[in-house]
């Protein structure tokens, strides 16, 4: 069978299944399979699919069109440009999160500083930023070991030896250290949220998602506690659901956030949320 043919199948058989996206997930997973990329599929899609390989691809779109992430199945996903490992330990980076990593940039604007990512997974965020911000150190914790050594091997491949990992359940680990910037994508969805199971959230884990009855408990918590690890000026970002702005700007300017404000993402959903340390407690 050729390599066109197979993937004509393939995103036949996705398209049944309700993928979203059936042509692009059926691309990567033959990519995938083949150990090839997409500009060499195009190029050779009249040549024969390698037996191993046509397996490969057929489990894999079979795993798929039963609902298993893309992300997950090629271990693999692209953030800010950057090819990240992922694993279903972590959260599936997602393009909304990079409102956070421009939001940081544009309050980065000294040669050098500290960053501190909270909750990092696969250090997407932290990578991101450090990758841009050379002169800048960048801490990235998680509670999870998994997820710390999977960020701790994708800075070691992307060669980004400005950021480093450590485990911390929030601030616990982190004592009299201070931040310039404090950034956190955490979970912020009501544990009702019929969006949980639908989609790929269905194999991610619910610990990284889920927060309380309305989603807010670790986005109050981290208002509350960041105050002390922030340097005198410094800066809390928040990634937050789109109908959660609101929310979070009371919750910042409660705790005496200065300069509180929401930034929205491609979509035009207020996304991320931020204010300046607050100058007396």
């Amino acid at each position: 069978m050729r390599l066109d043919t197979l993937l004509a199948r393939a995103t036949g058989r996705l398209t049944e299944a309700g993928s979203p996206s059936p042509r692009l997930d059926a691309e990567l997973l033959l990519c995938h399979a083949l150990g090839r990329d997409r500009t060499w599929l195009y190029t050779w899609g009249d040549r024969e699919a390698p037996t191993l390989a046509r397996a490969r691809c057929e489990a894999l779109v079979a795993a798929r069109a039963l609902g298993h992430p893309v992300a997950y199945l090629t271990g693999e996903r692209e953030f800010w440009g950057l090819p990240l490992a992922t694993h279903p330990s972590t959260l599936i980076p997602r393009p909304d999160t990079e409102t956070l990593v421009e939001v940081a940039l544009a309050r980065a604007t000294r040669a050098q500083g500290r960053l501190l990512d909270l909750g990092t997974g696969s250090g997407a965020i932290a990578l991101a930023f450090a990758s841009e911000r050379p002169g800048w150190q960048v801490l990235g914790v998680d509670r999870q070991p998994e997820a710390v050594a999977l960020a701790r091997r994708n800075a070691e491949r992307l060669g980004i030896a400005n950021a480093a990992f450590r485990v911390s359940d929030w601030f616990v680990a982190l004592a009299g250290e201070r931040y310039a910037l404090i950034v956190a994508n955490p979970p912020y969805v009501a544990e009702d949220d019929p969006h949980l199971a639908q989609g790929d959230v269905r194999f991610e884990p619910a610990s990284a998602l889920v927060a309380g009855p309305e989603g807010l408990d670790d986005l109050r918590y981290l208002v509350a506690a960041a105050h002390e690890h922030l340097e005198p000026g410094g800066w809390l970002a928040l990634e937050h659901g789109h109908a959660q702005g609101t929310a979070v700007r009371e919750l910042l300017t409660a705790v005496g956030y200065a300069d509180v404000a929401s930034r929205r993402d491609l979509a035009g959903h207020e996304r991320v949320s931020l204010g300046r340390r607050p100058t007396e407690r």
